[in-house]
């Protein structure tokens, strides 16, 4: 319930500050007319998310036990314990912050972004967002299934941050992770990607919140002890790897504007 009346706060603040001259019904009713002209690019993001979720949900436990290994031991043999001394430095406020951003902004804009780039028929934003999701997941996909990774705060059993602050949170989290899909950083690398097409935008003020968002999400996983170091820096240099081949392809926007 929370989480679902927060993304109705923030779609109601965001729809005015972004587009503040129309009526919400109007906008909603805009969505769907325009939704035609990206049929394909809806369908492809729809795609990565019900791959995603049957990996998640249906594939993932059964190649975990058939692998038998955790390969966290073998990143904490090389880091050693930099991420869990965060821990130590948890305070409510910071918690509440970081916690918020990972469980309730950043999937916001998830959402949210295709659905303002297609009211606003930002062409190549919702094209790069729909094929740079797809590439991101292509990239992670494999690691998922065959170098498991317990996060951080699991593999040293401390208390779950995310439940501290959202009490029985994980249940939904874990509906659509699991503990060991760890490496790379998903939030990560697709925050990185939702801020390059904001930028596409030209919207200056949404393209700011998106490169705050992705600032604080990489700051996030670590404070709440959530991600190891390999995963930030595989998670950024994916997303560096989907820019360069989404720009390096030069997609061709052929949406006709009606």
């Amino acid at each position: 319930m929370i989480l679902l009346s927060s993304n109705l706060v923030l779609y109601l603040v965001f729809s005015r500050i972004l587009i503040p001259k129309k009526k919400i019904i109007y906008d909603i009713i805009q969505f769907i007319e325009n939704s035609k002209l990206y049929i394909k690019y809806i369908i492809l993001i729809g795609f990565v998310v019900i791959i995603h979720l049957i990996e998640v949900n249906a594939i993932d436990q059964s190649i975990t036990d058939w692998i038998g290994k955790d390969f966290a031991y073998f990143i904490q043999d090389i880091e050693g314990d930099i991420v869990y001394n965060f821990s130590y430095l948890w305070q409510s406020f910071f918690l509440y912050y970081f916690v918020i951003i990972y469980i309730i902004i950043y999937p916001f804009t998830l959402w949210f972004s295709p659905y303002y780039y297609i009211l606003t028929k930002n062409n190549k934003s919702i094209i790069h967002l729909s094929y740079g999701l797809l590439i991101i997941y292509i990239f992670a996909l494999p690691f998922y299934l065959f170098l498991p990774v317990t996060n951080v705060y699991k593999f040293y059993n401390l208390d779950s941050t995310l439940n501290s602050v959202i009490p029985n949170v994980e249940r939904f989290f874990y509906f659509t992770t699991t503990q060991n899909n760890c490496f790379p950083s998903l939030h990560v690398a697709m925050s990185i990607i939702v801020a390059y097409t904001g930028i596409l935008t030209k919207n200056r003020y949404y393209s700011i919140f998106l490169i705050f968002l992705m600032i604080s999400i990489i700051i996030s996983v670590i404070y709440l002890t959530i991600h190891w170091i390999m995963d930030i820096i595989f998670g950024i240099i994916f997303a560096i790897l989907t820019i360069f081949i989404l720009n390096k392809k030069k997609i061709k926007v052929d949406i006709k504007n009606g």
